[in-house]
């Protein structure tokens, strides 16, 4: 069973809760970061703090505690589990409210840990479907917990047969995914949004393995510019790189993972191994070896 920090104590999963005045219950009022272990340790820890921090800013949300304090919370929790590899969710509520209104000031800090799914892999193999939906994140570049779009977006892609959904704007601009960022190959030349979008760590380490390898630009990309790439993927922090096969009912490219995205498949595996000091691969991706089979 999972331990959990729930505001300065470690307790069981089963007995984890917040008192109904929170504001995170009354009115969604709260940030979190999502990340997920490597050989037991979490990958890139200080920049998900750091996207927390920003987040709160941006909502207004009192932060009691420094980045080094959370970070050690953060690692005695995962102590306290036996996980192979986990998933870590750090979330700051808005704290009590008297008047179940007005924020107090009294943050509430939960960490809790999971057992880190594994993904279909045929996923990485074959690629996957997803679907456009005009819909904007309410605060862009803040990760809220208020994921009510999302949820109805996730509920429409399952019902066409898809694992995603792409935020469009209305001005025909496609921004990223309910849970991933975006990435289009157009020939060699690689492409992500770069406005008014979340930007993931994972996004960050790809545009990182992706630079001397191929022409990289983060600008916007038209729908129309999304259909007629040679190759599509999304990137998350559970998912790590998917290669995207098909967007509505348009087929992208071959149809299947072209040679650019396997590239930065392989590049994105050694770079995790390098972080875990060990040899897995990301959930539900074959190894570099097998990829390029």
């Amino acid at each position: 069973m999972a331990t959990y920090y729930i505001n300065g104590e470690f307790v069981p999963a089963e007995h984890a809760c917040l008192p109904i005045n929170d504001l995170a219950i009354l009115r969604g009022f709260a940030v979190f970061e999502l990340l997920r272990t490597y050989g037991g340790k979490p990958f890139f820890l200080e920049a998900h703090l750091e996207r927390l921090e920003n987040s709160a800013r941006q909502i207004g949300l009192h932060l009691s505690w420094s980045l080094p304090q959370m970070a050690d919370i953060v690692t005695r929790t995962l102590a306290r589990n036996v996980f192979a590899e986990a998933n870590v969710r750090i979330v700051v509520t808005g704290g009590p409210s008297a008047d179940f209104t007005t924020p107090e000031n009294k943050p509430r800090l939960l960490v809790l840990v999971s057992p880190l799914p594994e993904l279909p892999a045929h996923w990485y193999r074959d690629g996957v479907k997803v679907i456009t939906r005009v819909t904007e994140r309410p605060i862009t570049g803040a990760k809220s917990i208020n994921y009510i779009p999302a949820t109805i977006a996730l509920e429409e892609a399952r019902r066409q047969g898809a694992v995603e959904a792409l935020y469009v704007t209305r001005d025909g601009r496609v921004q990223e995914g309910t849970t991933s960022n975006l990435f289009v190959f157009i020939g060699r030349t690689l492409a992500t949004p770069g406005r008014e979008i979340l930007p993931g760590i994972t996004r960050r380490v790809i545009l990182e393995l992706a630079a001397p390898l191929f022409p990289v630009q983060i600008r916007d990309i038209s729908i129309d510019e999304l259909f007629r790439a040679s190759e599509v993927f999304i990137t998350g922090t559970n998912k790590g790189l998917v290669p995207v096969v098909q967007v509505d009912d348009r087929l992208i490219g071959t149809g299947r993972p072209g040679e650019n995205t396997r590239q930065l498949m392989a590049a994105l595996t050694e770079r995790t191994a390098r972080h875990s000091h060990t040899d897995p691969a990301p959930p539900g991706q074959t190894p570099a070896s097998e990829a390029s089979a």
